[in-house]
C-alpha cells in the first residue's frame, strides 16, 4: 500500500494595511489558488499583529544553537515560526515611496538575517528552502520598480527558496476619486477605474494560477 500524501501548508502574508484592497485581494487570490491545489493556508496580516520591530542586530541567530532562528520575541515571532515550518510562502506588499511597506521590511529583515551566516563556504543555513511568491502593488506603472523587485527575488531565492515575483501597477486607490477634496490631479480617475475593471481581474487570475502552481513545487 502506498503512503498517505501529506497535505502541504502554505503561509500567506499581507504586508499592506487596507483589507479588501489591491494587495489583500491579490494575496487572497493566490491563497485560493493554493487551496484549490489541496494546500491548507494560514494567513497573517502584518498591520494587525502585536507590536514588533525589524532586525535589532542582536546577532542571537548567529549562535550555533539558534541557527536559522530569530531569537527576538514579539508579534512577528508566530509568522517566522509558521514560515519555518511551511511548504511555501505567499507575501504581498503595496509600494510606499518607491519601497515596500515598513511592515514588509521588518519581516524581510528578520526572515533573511536569521539564515545569513557570514560564512563564505555556507552563506545560508536554511535547511528547508520553500517556494515563494512575492506580490507588489503600486499606483505607478508595472515597470517602474522591476529592478527593486528583482533584487528582492534574488535575495529571497538565496535565503528562503525559489521566488517568483508579480507586480500590479497603476492600481485604483479609491472607489470614487471625485468624492475627495484632495485634488489628486496626477491621476486620471476614469483610466484608473477602467484598468481596475478590465486588467485587475486578469491579474487576479494570474496570481490564482501562481498560488496553485506553488503547491506543486
Amino acid at each position: 500500500m502506498g503512503g498517505k500524501t501529506m497535505q502541504k501548508k502554505i503561509i500567506a502574508v499581507n504586508a499592506g494595511p487596507r483589507k479588501g484592497w489591491n494587495t489583500d485581494t491579490l494575496v487572497n487570490e493566490a491563497v485560493k489558488g493554493a487551496e484549490s491545489a489541496g494546500a491548507v493556508v494560514e494567513k497573517f496580516d502584518l498591520f494587525r499583529l502585536e507590536k514588533y520591530t525589524g532586525c535589532i542586530s542582536c546577532f542571537g541567530c548567529k549562535k550555533e544553537k539558534n541557527k536559522g532562528h530569530c531569537i527576538c520575541r514579539d508579534g512577528l515571532t508566530p509568522v517566522l515560526d509558521a514560515i519555518r515550518g511551511a511548504d511555501g510562502l505567499i507575501i504581498g506588499s503595496p509600494n510606499y515611496l518607491s519601497e515596500m511597506t515598513a511592515s514588509f521590511r521588518a519581516l524581510y529583515e528578520r526572515l533573511i538575517f536569521q539564515n545569513l551566516t557570514y560564512n563564505l563556504e555556507t552563506p545560508c543555513c536554511n535547511e528547508h528552502p520553500i517556494p515563494v511568491i512575492l506580490i507588489m502593488t503600486s499606483n505607478a506603472p508595472d515597470t517602474y520598480f522591476m529592478d527593486m523587485m528583482q533584487n528582492y527575488q534574488q535575495t529571497l531565492s538565496r535565503f528562503v527558496g525559489p521566488t517568483e515575483i508579480f507586480v500590479s501597477g497603476d492600481t485604483l486607490q479609491l472607489k470614487d476619486y471625485s468624492k475627495t477634496d484632495w485634488q489628486w490631479t496626477l491621476f486620471d480617475p476614469a483610466a484608473k477605474k477602467e484598468r481596475h475593471e478590465k486588467v485587475f481581474p486578469q491579474e487576479c487570475k494570474q496570481v490564482f494560477r501562481m498560488g496553485a502552481d506553488l503547491v506543486l513545487k
